[in-house]
């Protein structure tokens, strides 16, 4: 089986698993949690259902229109800097959920959005990444050739944790921001910043939605789209490092296996009116075989070459079962010669002159032809 299919196999085990174990680790760390605060909100739920007296049915619309009012807070999301943001969330798959669009026209210009602009995000972050690359990459010669070392081109490792430490203080920094902005903990800041620069957007924590943010403070929006958008270019930087590293291992087996198909493919059978030639290469242990011939009905055998011919079932030809391991190995010429029984004219030669025509010099005229070199099997 070729690496890259055990690779492939081995990646979508692993993957399979890695999900088992998050689910079991998840399981464990929230479902009793989740147990908790439903019993806590139908508590307050049939509380403030007996304190009012509030039907089901009106507390079902209390419910809803509190959710449906929730993004209204950050001010008019519509808006032009509203409406940009959104489109930095859908280019970028992010996708919070925070606002969707309500109308049929919305919906079907979001899905044509990002169909264009899903792959222009990529390719735009991959570019931006591979010239984050080699910006480090700059970086770290110059370090290395100032401190005089030995070899001061910068490798994969380096560049890895140049853009590693790039990426944690960019997701420091930025926690740090929004912390200040929204009234997060630090921690829960570090949380939205790595969620919303993996472009995970769980939606659970959202900048920009409260205190009419989206119209009175255009600073901080500035600086929430641009910590996106460079953000997501030092993220793109690093996993293309890491994705660049996987396919490269595919490309080199692929190379060794395309190499591989080619020097089998070197057994170059060539069909010249009576002659049959075959070219390979091997390891020294080839062996050649230079002149065959062709046993006859009767049974003669030629006892000077290590084949074996039989008729074939239509009768009209014969085939080369050869019991050698190397098939026709830098054989500069086989030829397909006709027995002696046939040259001499014998009774049973005769009876093969209908099925085999041969030249002037016992050659036969080949019928057919049909070589496979993965089984040393020729016939004619």
């Amino acid at each position: 089986m070729k690496k890259q299919n055990v690779r492939t196999i081995s990646l979508i085990v692993c993957t399979f698993t890695y999900l088992l174990i998050g689910a079991a680790v998840f399981d464990a760390l929230e479902s009793d949690t989740e147990k908790k605060r439903w019993k806590a909100l139908s508590a307050i739920e049939n509380v403030l259902i007996t304190r009012y007296n509030i039907s089901a049915e009106d507390f079902k619309v209390i419910e809803t229109v509190i959710m449906k009012s929730e993004p209204h807070k950050a001010g008019q999301q519509w808006k032009f800097s509203g409406a940009f943001y959104y489109a930095t969330t859908v280019l970028t798959t992010i996708g919070y959920g925070h606002s969707t669009p309500s109308t049929v026209s919305g919906k079907i210009f979001t899905m044509c959005y990002a169909a264009i602009g899903i792959p222009l995000g990529l390719v735009m972050f991959q570019s931006i990444g591979e010239r984050v690359n080699r910006l480090s990459s700059v970086i770290v010669h110059a370090v290395k050739t100032s401190f005089n070392c030995k070899k001061a081109i910068a490798s994969e490792v380096d560049l890895i944790l140049v853009v590693t430490t790039l990426s944690s203080l960019t997701i420091a920094g930025g926690a740090a921001a929004f912390s200040k902005f929204e009234g997060w903990s630090y921690f829960d800041s570090v949380y939205y910043c790595f969620i919303t620069l993996t472009t995970i957007g769980f939606g659970d924590m959202v900048a920009l939605q409260k205190d009419n943010a989206l119209n009175k403070k255009p600073e901080y929006v500035a600086f929430a789209l641009i910590f996106i958008l460079f953000g997501l270019a030092v993220v793109a930087a690093s996993l293309n490092l890491l994705v660049l590293r996987f396919v490269t291992m595919n490309t080199e087996d692929e190379k060794r296996d395309e190499a591989q198909a080619i020097q089998a493919l070197q057994i170059a059978v060539k069909l010249d009116g009576d002659i049959i030639t075959g070219n390979t290469g091997d390891s020294v242990d080839e062996r050649c075989y230079d002149r065959i011939s062709v046993i006859n009905q009767l049974g003669g055998v030629c006892h000077n070459c290590p084949t074996k011919f039989d008729m074939t079932e239509a009768g009209n030809g014969c085939y080369i079962d050869t019991n050698y391991r190397f098939p026709l190995m830098e054989c500069e010429m086989t030829q397909l010669r006709s027995p002696p029984a046939i040259g001499a004219g014998s009774s049973g030669g005769q009876g093969l002159m209908s099925d085999f025509e041969t030249d002037d010099e016992g050659l036969i005229r080949p019928l057919r032809f049909d070589f496979h070199p993965s089984r040393g099997r020729a016939s004619v």
